[in-house]
């Protein structure tokens, strides 16, 4: 079914059509018709589906035109995803008079204020910078018409639970609730039934999986060789754009710093970054000025950039749900990727928990001049004890044998 069949408005489907969207995608599909009826929505679908759309296009249409007043409230869990998505409802808005802005932290009040005062009809934050506007008297949410939480899981993850009860007090109780996220855990359910009214459940896919348009795959290597194994990978694929994950902001940098060295084009992502390296970055990467982007997790669900052919975990990811986020910034909007992780002997127990996670074993695979360590396996050896009598004398000579590890 194509946009045009949604019920979308012709300036919307302009919008649609300038961005170079085909056919909507399942959660587009679900989502979209009864967002436009008015009905508050909880919906979980991967990474990479096309969720920003699936709430966007149905707000803007329900708003019409500019007002003079904020209508709709969108909260992000990160900067980067809330820059993103303002980004995406200008693209998607272009053949309208309904303004947008964004309000987070890391820059300064100054433009943010100026923008709010020239009258905003959506607004996408952050909420510790939400709040403090808020404080300062320059957002009033008397108005909101449309409440969407976008990435809620995320925003549980890095603790904003309670502004998000303090900011949706503070909204009209008529209204619309939208809620959006990768996964479903007890705590949303929890929120939802809080915030939302007889809401249309939705659910695209398993929250578990990685998509099955990505082909991922592991390779195991000696920690010692990681670097070089990451060069002979890079010069082995075919890529448009790759992304490398790191653990550590150091290990980003570095990694970054030998890349160049082998001529790779090359940005960092992390949270050590400034505001304007951060923007420089993500703009440099989406325009193609940068091949290469090597970055922590604050990444992982911060990055929306089509045309990634790759993604490569340098290091596995800490945590088992991580893994499928890190692997969505690839295959997204139905094209396909390829994603690698390149796991040391330390980390095979990072990797099987993953495996258990994900439901799957990852093909292991071998790069032509690289030959996987050898499994640790048990060994023994001969450990001799002389025992002693009271008087010093030897005894006798008692031998055993002990099981390690080498």
């Amino acid at each position: 079914m194509p946009f045009s069949k949604l019920g979308l408005a012709k300036q919307i489907l302009q919008g649609v059509q300038a961005m170079g969207y085909g056919d909507p995608t399942p959660i587009q599909l679900r989502a979209i018709p009864p967002a436009l009826e008015g009905s508050d929505i909880i919906a979980s679908a991967q990474t990479g589906t096309g969720k920003t759309a699936a709430f966007a296009l149905p707000t803007l249409q329900r708003l019409e035109s500019h007002a003079g007043q904020c209508r709709c409230l969108i909260l992000e869990p990160t900067r980067e995803l809330a820059m993103q998505v303002e980004t995406a409802m200008r693209d998607f808005a272009r053949f309208t008079n309904l303004r947008i802005a964004s309000v987070y932290g890391g820059v300064g009040y100054g433009a943010q204020r100026a923008a709010l005062k020239e009258g905003v009809d959506v607004l996408v934050a952050t909420p510790g910078r939400l709040e403090d506007h808020m404080q300062q008297g320059t957002v009033k949410l008397n108005g909101i018409e449309i409440l969407i939480l976008d990435e809620v899981d995320r925003m549980l993850d890095v603790g904003f639970l309670p502004p998000m009860k303090r900011i949706i007090s503070k909204v009209p109780k008529n209204r619309q609730t939208l809620f959006f996220s990768a996964t479903l855990p007890p705590e949303i359910a929890e929120l939802a039934n809080w915030a939302l009214r007889d809401p249309v459940r939705i659910e695209i896919g398993v929250a578990r999986s990685v998509a099955s348009i990505v082909k991922h795959g592991v390779y195991e290597v000696h920690a010692s060789l990681k670097f070089e194994h990451l060069a002979a990978l890079l010069d082995s694929v075919d890529y448009q754009s790759v992304i490398i994950f790191s653990r550590t902001k150091h290990g980003a940098d570095k990694i970054a710093k030998r890349l160049r060295g082998a001529n790779h084009s090359v940005a960092v992502l992390h949270a050590n970054r400034s505001q304007n390296q951060r923007i420089e970055a993500l703009n440099g990467f989406k325009s193609g000025k940068y091949e290469v982007m090597v970055a922590t997790d604050i990444a992982a669900r911060g990055i929306d950039v089509a045309g990634v052919s790759h993604v490569v975990n340098y290091d596995i990811p800490q945590h088992p749900e991580d893994y499928v986020h890190r692997i969505g910034r690839t295959g997204r909007a139905e094209q396909p990727g390829d994603a690698f992780t390149l796991v040391a002997p330390d980390e095979f127990k990072k990797l099987a928990a993953i495996e258990r996670f994900i439901g799957q074993k990852i093909p292991r695979l071998v790069l032509d001049g690289f030959k996987p360590p050898a499994k640790v396996e048990p060994t023994q050896r001969k450990i001799q004890v002389n025992e002693v009598r009271a008087d010093g004398r030897p005894k006798r000579v008692k031998s055993f044998r002990q099981t390690r590890r080498r």
